[in-house]
């Protein structure tokens, strides 16, 4: 037996046995005897990290406690020293043991019940959010220009493994996908800075680090190794268990979550800012599995490949983007557009359901009337278009006109315009437009001789994508979705321009500028809080508004003291 000798403060004794089952990760290796874990660093490094030295690796260790008790202090008892004739030779985090069966990812596989335990999540982790530190230095860390760092860090980091482990095809429209979406979001970012909403959070929340005890909940593991990291923005940490709880099959279950903690918090979590953090978070996952496949491991090979296509997916349905569907009535352009909407979560906004919101009465097909149903068209579209929400804007698109009006607020929203026209033979629609006047339950109202009218009206349309939906539901979305997919596109590795964007990993800081602005708005966040917590009932919720409310208070003074 070697004697694990712990700090005397903390009381600890612990004993190796031969009995001990042992856990491997890419980092670290974790002993389970008599009831306490012992966790101990490997001596390796990697871009991010450097425990070649025991100091580092016992700093690491220390770090982890004081860090994670924060969220479980009756579970980190300490670090401990392994020791021989006096001398340490190494450091280990001392944890008690939790039942692995009450680990979330187990009882999600087991078919148990947990929509209390998702909600209870959701609670701990608001709380803590709301009392977590916040700082200028912390905000620093979720700049537009911190962000980009980010991810171009971890792009290079996986050059490596394109072609080997991880598909290089999706490598490059990763990359692309998240130039274009930095490109177009800046704003956003900083409007979450100014919102409180950069905290020092958990960085790593995944399903098998979650205990769902009698006692409560307990979130263990932290990312205690970059503070960079670390800091961010509240939506990364929901995004990482919502990108756990997907990857395990319980889509409905991470979507849930996302709606508990947005009731908890009072924090809004953006469909575009969600994500962009679902993706970067599968991204560092397929990077630790791609790692662990580098050491050896069977399976990490083929879960480096499912995370990097769900990082793929989530990216793609970030995408700033005005897609017009149109067509003539009866062409399947509304059933397109919802069919679309559903499949990849866009919002989908109808001139028919806006026609009729507007109760134009009989003159809703005159030129004025068409003229007034789109302009509320675009505005909607323009408001969803600054919270970074792409939208599908389904109406029949005669007039070049009014697609030029289209283009142009694409423009201004800096967004990409997607063109479809959809098609089909005359009788087909002719049929359709029957068919739905017998049903009785269309928003829309155009008739047979409506489509003839407008027929003769159509303005070219070269610019679209030509949709032909007299063929199967699937295969008209399968074709419209292909369509999307490739207008723009991957820039050529040989054709990207360099950003620049390499930086310190370790600290990042405020320019002049940032720090200028950021005072500005955190002026008005911090009076709009005011305003929130007078508002509201809600004791559990106030208290979370008001412990935020102090830490944007503390922010303020230490920017405004320079």
């Amino acid at each position: 037996m070697q004697r694990l000798a712990p700090p005397a403060e903390d009381g600890i004794t612990a004993t190796y046995e031969p009995s001990v089952r042992v856990q491997e990760t890419h980092i670290s290796t974790l002993f389970y005897s008599n009831g306490l874990v012992y966790k101990a660093r490997k001596p390796v490094r990697f871009e991010f990290l450097d425990f070649t030295s025991r100091e580092n690796r016992e700093q690491d260790c220390h770090r982890e406690v004081v860090l994670n008790r924060r969220l479980a202090p009756d579970v980190y008892l300490g670090v401990a020293d392994l020791v021989m004739d006096g001398v340490p030779l190494d450091h280990v985090v001392v944890m008690r043991a939790l039942p692995d069966e009450q680990k979330l990812s187990n009882l999600l596989r087991s078919g148990s019940h947990v929509d209390a335990y998702l909600d209870a999540i959701a609670e701990t982790l608001a709380s803590f959010h709301a009392k977590a530190s916040r700082s200028p230095q912390v905000s620093a860390s979720a700049t537009p220009n911190a962000v980009r760092i980010k991810w171009m860090d971890n792009l290079a980091e996986m050059d490596r493994f394109a072609g080997t482990i991880i598909d290089p095809v999706l490598e490059r429209e990763i990359r692309w996908s998240i130039e274009q979406w930095l490109d177009t979001h800046s704003d956003l970012l900083i409007r979450r800075i100014a919102q409180g909403c950069i905290c020092d959070g958990h960085g790593d929340l995944q399903a098998s680090d979650i205990f769902c005890l009698d006692s409560g909940v307990r979130i263990l593991d932290c990312l205690e190794f970059s503070d960079v990291l670390r800091y961010d923005d509240v939506c990364g940490d929901v995004a990482f268990l919502a990108m756990d709880l997907e990857r395990l099959g319980h889509l409905e279950s991470a979507q849930q979550f996302v709606r508990s903690y947005e009731r908890h918090s009072g924090f809004s979590l953006p469909p575009a800012l969600l994500d962009m953090h679902i993706a970067f978070r599968a991204y560092i996952r397929a990077k630790v599995s791609c790692l662990e496949a580098q050491q050896g491991s069977a399976k990490a090979g083929d879960a480096a490949q499912a995370l990097q296509a769900l990082a793929r997916r989530h990216l793609l349905r970030t995408r700033q983007a005005v897609v017009l569907v149109g067509g003539l009535p009866g062409s399947g352009k509304s059933t397109l557009a919802r069919a679309l909407g559903c499949h990849i979560g866009w919002d989908v906004l109808s001139s028919d359901i806006v026609r009729r919101e507007m109760s134009l009465g009989p003159t809703r097909y005159t030129r004025h009337a068409v003229e007034a149903v789109y302009a509320e068209l675009f505005r909607r579209a323009r408001a969803l278009l600054r919270e970074g929400r792409p939208v599908i804007l389904d109406a029949s698109w005669i007039r070049s006109g009014e697609r030029t009006q289209a283009e142009r607020l694409a423009e201004e929203m800096k967004a990409e315009l997607i063109e479809l026209q959809c098609t089909c033979p005359q009788s087909l629609g002719e049929g359709r437009i029957r068919a739905r006047f017998a049903r009785g339950n269309d928003a829309s109202e155009a008739s047979v001789a409506v489509r003839e009218q407008l027929a003769e009206q159509m303005d070219p349309w070269p610019e679209a994508h030509l949709i032909d939906t007299a063929t199967s539901p699937a295969q008209t979305l399968e074709t419209a979705f292909a369509a999307m997919t490739t207008t723009g596109g991957p820039v050529p590795a040989g054709e990207r321009p360099d950003n620049g964007t390499r930086g310190d990993p370790v600290h990042i800081e405020l320019t002049q500028s940032e720090a200028g602005d950021l005072r500005d708005l955190l002026r008005g966040s911090l009076a709009d809080l005011s305003s929130e917590i007078a508002g509201t009932d809600n004791a559990g919720y106030r208290k979370n508004l008001q412990d935020r409310r102090v830490s944007l208070e503390g922010v303020l003074a230490r920017l405004e003291a320079g």
